[in-house]
């Protein structure tokens, strides 16, 4: 796609406040795909107006009809499946066809879930003497991250719509040529002018503005545990509606009696796609001792499957890949043994790292503890089920986690003890209707589902 060089605001694209704009990298040659205005308090405030103005009529709108508009996104999104893919493949790099099956096919999911979520929710029920009202919360600033760019969008966005809320967003600067599609599609489902406005630029500039913004009356972000807490910190000042969805550090628990093969390579699996940039990725590979040597040479081979610049994408720039060298090489510092992959640069041009896996790793390593958001899987022993669980649980995250046995009750049993908001038993498939976000500090509040919808309704209870 071309990009647009103005703000999407009031139903309109508009030109941006200010000269300076972002270059936008393909992540795979390294080479300048486009150029998208660098957004500043003045575009967000022009946002946050049209958005304000917007709120009283999308607010007063049928549900049906809201739904009648998702369910039209939702049909956009997949007749421009692979203009989606061709635009996420080329600003973050990830394969073809992982852009088409997951960048561009949940986010249509997502959105289908919801369409029928705003025709079918409860928004007003009968508690005894009371009528209990669920209202839309306001004006919605939705500040998301590169890694999944139209998954964390329709994730925020489609609930918000759902509700009755209107919209704000400033997508990461790394993939703002996504961003600007999904408002291209908003247009064409018969959006009203200003219930969903765009300002691409910089966190530090555009999305400040946002989150601080007075005429803004809840804050999703997704993004570093860092940046969270300083968004709520300025929303808590501002006694501002946050939600928060952060960092992960999820443990792969392999339990004795599970299918050691599928698990392992599942598990790798699950690191390796999206070149590991993924918050729930389950990095930490928990195995029992007995068995460790051979998970060990199990993923090894997995991880040499995923060969840069054919499977496996690059990260999506050179500070992320900077960053995760730093990692590897950490480990290697503090005495983890690699097994696959390392540091170096497998090919000449392009932010790529190999697939790399850790064994002999300790649970109170660097490599076990920080979330790296690279191709890295760290394979640790231990040595009864007391110890694994101590271990899952012994970091400041909880965001996911996946636990593998011979019996599904064994692997529920086992889940159930975990401090972490969602575990996959047993290689269980995505649900966009279960709701996803973590314990500790990994965020605040849910997305998907009905769970998600709630994030953006607040309730008001009439007396009889």
């Amino acid at each position: 796609m071309k990009a647009h060089d103005g703000m999407y605001i009031g139903g309109e694209w508009r030109p941006a406040a200010g000269p300076d704009t972002i270059a936008v990298v393909n992540p795979a040659d390294e080479q300048v795909i486009g150029h998208v205005p660098a957004g500043t308090p003045e575009d967000v405030d022009a946002a946050v107006r049209a958005a304000r103005a917007a709120f009283p009529g999308w607010a007063a709108t049928a549900p049906a009809e809201r739904a009648a508009r998702i369910g039209a996104l939702r049909d956009v999104l997949v007749a421009r499946r692979d203009e989606i893919a061709e635009t996420v493949t080329a600003e973050l790099g990830a394969p073809l066809q992982f852009s088409r099956a997951v960048h561009a096919g949940v986010p249509a999911l997502v959105a289908g879930s919801y369409a029928e979520l705003a025709a079918t929710h409860p928004f007003e029920e009968k508690v005894g003497n009371s009528t209990v009202l669920s209202e839309p919360v306001g004006v919605v600033g939705a500040i998301t991250p590169w890694n999944y760019p139209l998954h964390q969008i329709v994730a925020k966005v489609a609930p918000a719509l759902a509700a009755g809320c209107t919209v704000v967003l400033k997508p990461a600067e790394d993939t703002p040529l996504t961003a600007q599609l999904f408002a291209e599609a908003t247009a064409e489902a018969g959006l009203p002018a200003g219930v969903f406005n765009l300002v691409t630029g910089v966190g530090s500039v555009a999305g400040q503005a946002l989150a601080g913004h007075d005429g803004v009356d809840l804050v999703s972000f997704t993004g570093s545990t860092a940046v969270g807490r300083q968004i709520g910190a300025v929303a808590g000042a501002a006694v501002k509606r946050v939600a928060l969805e952060l960092g992960g550090k999820s443990a792969n628990v392999i339990l004795p009696s599970a299918d050691l093969a599928k698990a392992v390579g599942v598990g790798v699996a699950n690191v390796m796609g999206n070149s590991g940039q993924t918050c729930s990725a389950w990095t930490r590979m928990l195995v029992h001792r007995d068995q460790y040597d051979e998970a060990v040479t199990l993923a090894a081979a997995a991880a040499a499957k995923y060969a840069p610049g054919e499977r496996m994408g690059p990260l999506v720039n050179a500070k992320q890949l900077d960053r995760v060298r730093g990692y590897i090489e950490k480990g290697v510092e503090e005495g983890a043994r690699l097994v696959a992959g390392g540091p170096g640069a497998p090919l000449e041009r392009g932010y790529y790292v190999s697939p790399t896996v850790f064994a002999d790793v300790t649970p109170d390593m660097t490599i076990a503890q920080e979330e790296i958001f690279g191709p890295v899987v760290s394979v640790i022993a231990y040595e009864d089920e007391e110890d694994a669980l101590r271990i899952a649980n012994g970091t400041v995250y909880g965001l996911a986690g996946a636990v593998w046995a011979g019996e599904e009750s064994e692997a529920v049993a086992f889940a159930r003890r975990m401090d972490t908001g969602q575990v996959d038993i047993n290689g269980g498939r995505f649900n966009p209707l279960a709701p996803f976000g973590g314990y500790k500090q990994s965020g605040v509040g849910r997305e998907l589902g009905s769970h998600g919808l709630a994030e953006y309704l607040q309730t008001k209870s009439l007396q009889f």
